[in-house]
């Protein structure tokens, strides 16, 4: 008996949503999940995060490890507790953040060194699920090898190897009853070698199942084929979590394949630096454009950062560096997100999701 199990509620071609049920809670699919790296999402609390709706936050194993470090967070009670948020949490196992510091890898793990300080680490298999054991989150991801793209095959191969390898181990080691473990799928843009990747993960047995390695250098033209791949070969019954992804022309075409969760820093990234998501696409907040406009972010949107301000007053706001303005259209752009997928949910019940996706891809494609 796994330790997540997906109700599905509803169905339009491979598009569906239901409620995953964890251990400690549930939460509604498709969903995006924001992401706090070191244990906040940036210029955000987590009442933020329950004022805007969200079900599941992400940690980062490598920063947390490192930052304040993985035995500290276990004497707050875990990352949940430390950080004063009573939804659910999930960890990555640092993989991603591994891979792009140029470690020395070898089959046993990977050797890296520390980007606050220089100092050396190691990490295997095991040592990601005891280091996220200590963090607590809801669920966990095995550590996983992402190669960056274009790769040749042969690099996909070996990461594609080692990766079902470390899945095995993670598995044998995790031992705690009350998180859940997720396998994580890899193979590039190779569409033989994603489906060999989901078929070997599969059997090994997890409670849900990341795509990892995508988005990486691909176009979405090349991402979707291999997403398709996987998805082919995962569990009708179990999570299928697209990792990294977050930009709207790819979540709806990725709900539409039968993704079930996602996560991005985009939405974050986007909002420090004054790019706002809306209906009518990405709207640069420090143009000069706005300097009189009462219009809200997005007239469609229903976050209170559109409810209260105007995009006079938060391009002021980036003009004279005022950190508040990249919080709020930090706020509005996951608010907006979360009320796309939302838009999915209810457009898969109600047998309209295909014409949510064109309408989308209209906008975004």
């Amino acid at each position: 008996m796994y330790k997540v199990q997906l109700e599905i509620h509803a169905r339009e071609a491979s598009a569906r949503t239901g409620v995953a049920h964890t251990h400690r809670g549930s939460y509604e699919t498709p969903c995006f999940m924001p992401v706090g790296t070191r244990g906040a999402v940036k210029y955000l609390s987590a009442a933020d995060y329950a004022e805007l709706g969200a079900r599941i936050v992400l940690g980062n194993t490598y920063h947390l490890m490192l930052r304040p470090g993985a035995d500290v967070v276990a004497h707050f009670g875990g990352l949940g507790k430390f950080a004063g948020w009573d939804g659910l949490t999930l960890t990555d196992s640092g993989g991603f953040q591994v891979f792009s510091l140029d470690p020395k890898v070898d089959d046993d793990g990977v050797t890296f060194r520390s980007t606050y300080d220089g100092s050396s680490h190691r990490f295997t298999p095991e040592i990601a699920v005891a280091t996220q054991e200590l963090i607590g989150a809801d669920i966990q991801m095995v550590l996983d090898i992402c190669a960056s793209l274009p790769a040749t095959n042969d690099v996909i191969r070996q990461a594609l190897e080692r990766t079902v390898a470390w899945a095995q181990r993670a598995k044998v080691a995790h031992t705690r009853p009350d998180q859940s473990l997720f396998g994580i799928v890899q193979g590039g843009v190779n569409e033989s070698m994603r489906r060999e990747s989901a078929q070997r993960t599969r059997d090994i047995g997890f409670d849900g199942y990341g795509i990892g390695g995508l988005s990486v250098g691909e176009t979405r033209a090349e991402m979707l084929p291999a997403l398709a791949a996987a998805i082919q070969e995962l569990p009708d019954d179990q999570p299928r979590y697209l990792m990294g992804v977050g930009d709207p022309a790819s979540l709806v075409e990725a709900v539409a394949l039968g993704v079930d969760q996602f996560d991005c820093v985009l939405q974050t990234r986007l909002g420090r630096h004054g790019t706002a998501l809306t209906s009518q696409g990405r709207v640069n907040m420090k143009n000069a454009a706005h300097r009189l406009s009462d219009e809200p972010l997005d007239d469609k949107c229903s976050c209170w950062v559109c409810a209260q301000h105007s995009r006079g007053y938060i391009r002021h706001l980036f003009q004279v560096t005022e950190p508040t303005a990249s919080r709020l259209v930090s706020i509005h752009n996951i608010s907006w997100t979360l009320q796309l997928m939302e838009s999915m949910r209810t457009a898969i019940r109600d047998g309209s999701f295909g014409a949510l996706r064109e309408q989308t891809l209209a906008v975004w494609g």
